[in-house]
């Protein structure tokens, strides 16, 4: 039932669509148009109407009417009309196609069905032809025209060929359909049954479409006064009389032809003639024509062609051409001749290149078989010692010094030419002033100069192409023989792009005048390269570089200037403009130790080239600070060394620095022994190895007035309890802190021998232990305060020498606390010597 239900919706659209066609066709629906064809641009209208009862299935339905043109659907206007008719316009203001389909549709419970089409075209009324002509053909006589048709007008247009036979008159015989054109061709053939030939017929073209019709001129012609002839033949071509320059020319017309008067042209030219010569006003049927000033020798090309004399028709084509050479005659006219001389050594003999030019085709009178050079004229009945005969334009031969003149002639098959003298003047005259080269196009060149104050005879242009590799062109001269010009035109070898040395000589009567020279170029442009740059030096702030210069061949112009680009990696770019004169440059004002690129432009008048790219780093010192730098650190090094030569050889100035601690125990004081004493044995208790002690008091000790020492080496006296042998010299006593003159610094003066209060040259220092260390027994410390040298050589300082005299009991009378002075330590032989007995003056001695 689903199923059922859901396809009954589908089959009534179809049903209404089947009965609306239906009805369409049975005059449901109309669509009428204003017009079918219209101009282009114009407006449209139109209108479609739908009658209801004859629509099946719309008679209880709302009919909505739309319009398409094409497939662009387009608004219109929808009313109600009589009978119960739906009526909807539509206005199309600017209809800008040239063809299109206007649709009318019925829009019915969604469903949109057409019913009616209406098609309009557009364009434009047809265009007048114009350029109307005729031709009419002998073979069949029948009657060609063609004309232009013009722009097309969009719209089928007939165009139909018409003729009338009324003698150019107004006639109102109705006009006849000549022909018509076929596949839109703008031409068509008249036959001959329609044609009246010897009579005047009026001709047209008739252009006609819907919008309206147009007629060309109307040409009023005797179809015989436009028939075009077939060409004549020509028979055969001759001199006469022999030796001279007319030719007669026989020729004959077609058979077609044959009865009509006709009127020909003659034409011809030789192959290296420009243009064609022509000869008009031969009339006749056929026969001979006579033509004269044609040139010796030379080969010509003859053709002819004929019309109807009586008319201004057609010409007929040209005939087949016919060649036709003249007879030769001896060469005239003198030779062109330019020269050069110097002398051959010391044979006297003088070296000459003689060159000339080819004698002009009016000259020639035929082809030239070589030439011939004399150093006599030719006289009658005897010839010439000939130097030269050859083929070519040039020749070099040897003659005697103070040879003025020689002789050059041409000769061909009929004969030799008049001798033309050439003297060898001396080139010292006055040279021309205001010398300039202009172009005269891409291959030639204008040469122009001042008059020179003397006349002149002639002059001789002379150029040369500029290359690397030298080269010479013989042929590359010419003459002008105008003594009163003041330009010549040069186009032999001139080549675009290429430069000349130009050299022009004033040819005086006597002299030769010296030479004026300029470069020049017919046409220049762009250098074909530039230069390849190369660096030459660089530097932290400049860089010199070089260039091989443009060979001449690639410059294609003058040089005017070289500019050369550089940039950093920033992109700050420079340049600079050299004169082409240079091949080098220094770029200045660079940052140390920055790449930079480089490039060189070659520029003329007619453009620039730019080079390939050189890249460049400057260096960060230059060689002169680089030398600097390394003589400095050379220097620095060199007294570096010197103070050290200096200290080691120089006591002083190394005592300054470094000072040597004296070592007693290694002084020669400290190894002698007394002869008294050597016998003697040192008693002393074990000795140990002593630690480091602190000096807190020195007390020097002087021996009390009036006491005299024993002798030197003499057994000391025997000394009382608790008294210390009188010693000769002070000692220094280091005392302890917490007992009587410790803590403290104290000094005793001792009256030396004969109660003097010198100081000795030795000490006793007595060491305490250091700040609430447990106390130790009082160590002697010995030094020499000597001023004389007591080392031999450098040593450490001496290992500390325990006092012997505190460890053993103290002496009879010496107070326990150590009042008393030790004994000198058996490691000091002399101190051993200097032991004196009265050890009761020890008590004299005082402390500072």
């Amino acid at each position: 039932m689903a199923r059922r239900g859901a396809g009954t919706p589908f089959l009534l659209r179809l049903s209404l669509l089947l009965l609306l066609q239906l009805g369409g066709t049975l005059g449901c629906a109309s669509v009428a148009v204003g017009s079918p064809v219209v101009s282009l641009g114009s407006a449209v209208m139109a209108s479609c109407t739908i009658r209801s009862e004859l629509c099946r299935g719309l008679e209880q339905g709302k009919v909505q009417i739309s319009w398409m043109l094409d497939n662009e659907p387009v608004a219109g206007s929808q009313h109600q009309g009589p009978g119960g008719t739906e009526v909807s316009n539509l206005t199309l203001p600017r209809f800008n196609r040239t063809q299109a389909k206007l649709w009318c549709w019925v829009e019915w419970n969604g469903t949109k069905q057409r019913v009616g089409m209406a098609e309009i075209r557009a364009g434009y009324p047809p265009v007048k032809p114009f350029n109307l002509s005729c031709i009419l053909n002998l073979s069949d006589y029948g009657l060609t025209c063609r004309w232009e048709q013009g722009a097309d007008s969009h719209l089928p247009t007939s165009v139909t060929l018409k003729s009338h036979p009324s003698r150019c008159r107004r006639s109102r015989a109705p006009a006849v359909t000549g022909c018509t054109p076929q596949g839109g061709h703008s031409h068509c053939t008249v036959p001959r049954r329609l044609l009246q030939l010897y009579r005047q017929m009026e001709i047209w073209v008739s252009a006609a479409n819907a919008l309206g019709t147009a007629e060309s001129e109307h040409l009023c012609i005797d179809p015989m006064d436009v028939a075009k002839l077939d060409p004549p033949a020509l028979q055969s071509i001759q001199s006469i009389p022999f030796q001279t320059d007319c030719i007669a020319l026989a020729w004959e017309v077609a058979r077609s032809n044959a009865h009509m008067e006709l009127q020909c042209e003659l034409r011809y030219r030789a192959p290296e003639d420009p243009a064609w010569a022509l000869v008009t006003g031969i009339v006749g049927q056929a026969g001979t024509t006579q033509r004269c000033g044609f040139l010796f020798g030379t080969q010509y090309h003859f053709q002819m062609r004929c019309r109807r004399s009586s008319a201004r028709g057609y010409w007929s084509e040209w005939s087949l051409g016919r060649n036709y050479t003249t007879h030769e005659k001896a060469p005239t006219g003198k030779l062109d001749a330019w020269w050069s001389a110097r002398p051959a050594g010391a044979g006297g003999q003088l070296e000459v290149q003689l060159c000339w030019k080819a004698p002009r085709r009016q000259e020639a009178n035929g082809r030239v078989l070589g030439y011939r050079v004399t150093l006599s004229p030719r006289r009658r009945g005897r010839e010439p010692r000939t130097i030269c005969n050859t083929t070519h334009t040039q020749c070099n031969f040897s003659a005697p010094v103070g040879t003025r003149r020689v002789y050059l002639s041409a000769y061909n098959a009929a004969g030799e030419s008049a001798a033309t003298e050439v003297v060898l003047l001396e080139r010292k005259g006055q040279p021309l002033t205001g010398l300039r080269a202009v172009p005269g196009g891409e291959r030639s060149l204008w040469v122009c100069w001042e008059a020179p104050p003397a006349p002149a005879a002639a002059y001789v242009l002379e150029w040369q192409r500029v290359s690397s590799e030298p080269s010479r062109c013989s042929a590359c001269w010419q003459m002008e023989r105008d003594g009163a010009a003041t330009a010549a035109l040069i186009r032999d070898g001139i080549e675009p792009f290429q430069r000349y040395n130009i050299s022009v000589y004033p040819l005086y009567k006597d002299a030769i005048g010296v030479p004026s020279n300029i470069a020049a170029y017919s046409k220049q442009n762009a250098p074909s390269y530039a230069p390849k740059l190369h660096l030459k030096s660089i530097s932290k702030s400049s860089a010199e570089l070089c260039w091989d210069p443009v060979p001449v061949e690639m410059q294609n112009g003058f040089i005017t200037s070289y500019t050369i680009f550089w940039a950093n990696s920033t992109a700050e770019v420079s340049s600079a403009t050299v004169n082409p004169s240079l091949s080098s440059f220094v770029i200045r004002e660079l940052k140390p130790s920055t790449l930079y690129k480089v490039h060189i432009m070659a520029s003329t008048a007619a453009g620039s080239t730019n080079g390939t790219s050189l890249t460049l780093v400057t260096i960060v010192l230059d060689d002169i600070e680089i030398q600097f730098l390394f003589l400095t650190l050379g220097l620095i090094f060199v007294l570096l060394i010197l103070l050290l030569i200096c200290f080691q050889k120089n006591g002083r100035v190394k005592q300054q620095f470094w000072p040597s601690i004296p070592d007693p125990a290694n002084s020669s004081l400290g190894k002698w022994v007394p002869a008294e004493l050597q016998q003697e044995p040192l008693q002393g208790p074990s000795v140990r190895e002593p630690g480091p002690a602190t000096i807190s008091t020195v007390t020097v000790l002087e021996r009390a007035a009036g006491k005299q020492p024993s002798a030197w080496g003499k057994e000391p006296a025997t000394t009382t309890a608790g008294t210390f042998p009188a010693l000769p010299q002070p000692y220094v006593r280091q005392e302890g802190p917490g007992t009587p003159g410790r803590g403290r610094a104290a000094a005793e003066p001792c009256q030396g021998p004969g109660g003097s209060g010198e100081t000795v040259q030795y000490a006793r220092v007595v060491g305490d232990g250091y700040k609430g260390q447990q106390h130790a027994p009082p160590r002697l410390y010995l030094r020499s305060s000597s001023t004389q040298p007591l080392l031999l050589d450098p040593s450490p300082s001496p290992k500390p020498y325990e006092n012997l005299w505190f460890h053993g009991a103290a002496p009879h009378g010496c107070p326990a606390d150590g009042g008393c002075p030790e004994e000198p330590p058996a490691t000091f032989p002399l101190l051993q010597g200097l032991r004196i007995s009265g050890a009761e003056e020890l008590h004299d001695c005082r402390t500072f």
